[in-house]
């Protein structure tokens, strides 16, 4: 029977494909008419399977059996990258396929609201940064057999004060994918999660009736989508962090620029590799901007600290421009630029305590990356450098 239930799972996944090849012509449509109206049913459904456990603004709360579960992760997540890639080539566990590592300077508003003036947010100055853009994990396949998704991740460098993880003095990270929730409600689902991942049949997590998370699948699938190019996406945080003490925040980069959005040769078979290609083509051609922007957590029960899984209203509390994230015409891709990638540690725990990340999902990324970063970085024999801006590829 587990072939069956494996087979039946491939076939799934195969139909996925296929119509990833064909939603450049419907689902930009289809998105525009539905799909706020739809994830906004998906939330209701999934708030009124909550209990209000009488949280504070800005309070966690440990979860049973969190340290179990990260332990699980960390052991099943490093039991896949050594079933699937070789010493010298291992990869990410998560955010695994890199489309490019860019330049690029953050730029502090000087208009915030006092509230919002903390942290690096405190005062209009500027930071030079890199930017590293990636698909999903923990493989590395065509770009159009992904599940559509991509992720931005922002190491902003200089940054004064002391850090909250101290295998990096002067740097501040900001991650952040293109879906507004996250895959899994907490840390402990995540651990579910992961094992289906080593078994092979990641869709089941979602579906098993005993344990059900379609009402997470489906939210994903809202945003999960044929992807055009990561340089014109919108991306979010998915957790909380701190915006000074007493007060959470999330964060999400709204993108300012048009770029080049052409995918050649649909429906058929693509560039293995073309939104790294446009990328290029945009990055040869123009500057990109992106707007960093704030939202402030304003009720604690419909804006949760420990459940990713719930979109935050922006009818309570709207998102703010903050900063801008401006990524100049650049040069990216010569092979000592794309090897920096390799080399680079990205880590939300990478920050000042103004920012300290927030949630069981954030509590367990602070060892999880650390110990899969440094077990990578071993295997490759290629040791953690933190940047400083002026190197040269």
């Amino acid at each position: 029977m587990p072939s069956f239930w494996q087979a039946l799972h491939d076939a799934v996944v195969f139909g996925l494909h296929v119509e990833r090849r064909f939603e450049p012509f419907f689902r930009p449509a289809v998105d525009a008419v539905l799909r706020e109206p739809v994830a906004n049913l998906i939330q209701y459904l999934i708030n009124s399977q909550r209990r209000d456990e009488g949280l504070q603004l800005a309070e966690e709360r440990a979860l049973p059996g969190e340290d179990a579960a990260l332990q699980t992760i960390i052991d099943t997540m490093a039991a896949y990258m050594r079933q699937h890639w070789q010493p010298g080539n291992y990869q990410r566990a998560g955010n695994t396929k890199t489309h490019g590592v860019v330049r690029a300077t953050v730029t502090v508003r000087d208009d915030l609201p006092a509230h919002m003036r903390r942290g690096v947010f405190a005062e209009p100055r500027s930071y030079r940064a890199y930017v590293r853009y990636s698909g999903p994990g923990p493989d590395w396949p065509r770009d159009i057999d992904d599940v559509g998704f991509v992720s931005m991740a922002i190491k902003m460098m200089g940054v004064p004060g002391p850090k909250l993880l101290d295998d990096e003095a002067h740097t501040q990270d900001f991650l952040s994918i293109c879906t507004p929730t996250f895959v899994t409600p907490t840390v402990v689902a995540n651990a579910k999660l992961q094992q289906w991942i080593l078994k092979g049949r990641p869709l089941y997590y979602f579906a098993d009736p005993h344990d059900s998370h379609l009402l997470d699948g489906l939210m994903q699938s809202l945003w999960n989508k044929t992807q055009y190019n990561p340089l014109g996406e919108r991306y979010w945080s998915c957790v909380p962090y701190l915006l000074g003490e007493g007060q959470a925040m999330m964060y999400s980069m709204y993108p300012r620029s048009q770029v080049y959005r052409r995918i050649p040769r649909l429906p058929l078979r693509p560039p293995d590799n073309y939104l790294h290609d446009n990328m290029v083509k945009t990055l040869a051609e123009q500057d990109v901007e992106f707007d960093l922007m704030l939202q402030v957590q304003t009720d604690p029960f419909r804006m949760p600290i420990e459940n990713a899984a719930v979109r935050w209203p922006e009818k309570l509390s709207p998102f703010v421009p903050a900063a801008r994230v401006h990524i100049p015409r650049q040069k990216f891709d010569s092979p000592a630029q794309l090897a920096f990638a390799n080399v680079l540690s990205l880590n939300p725990w990478h920050c000042i305590p103004e920012h300290r990340p927030l949630g069981n999902q954030s509590r367990a990324r602070r060892r999880m990356y650390y110990e899969l970063s440094q077990f990578r970085q071993r295997m490759n024999n290629t040791p953690h450098v933190e940047p400083t801006g002026d190197e040269v590829f």
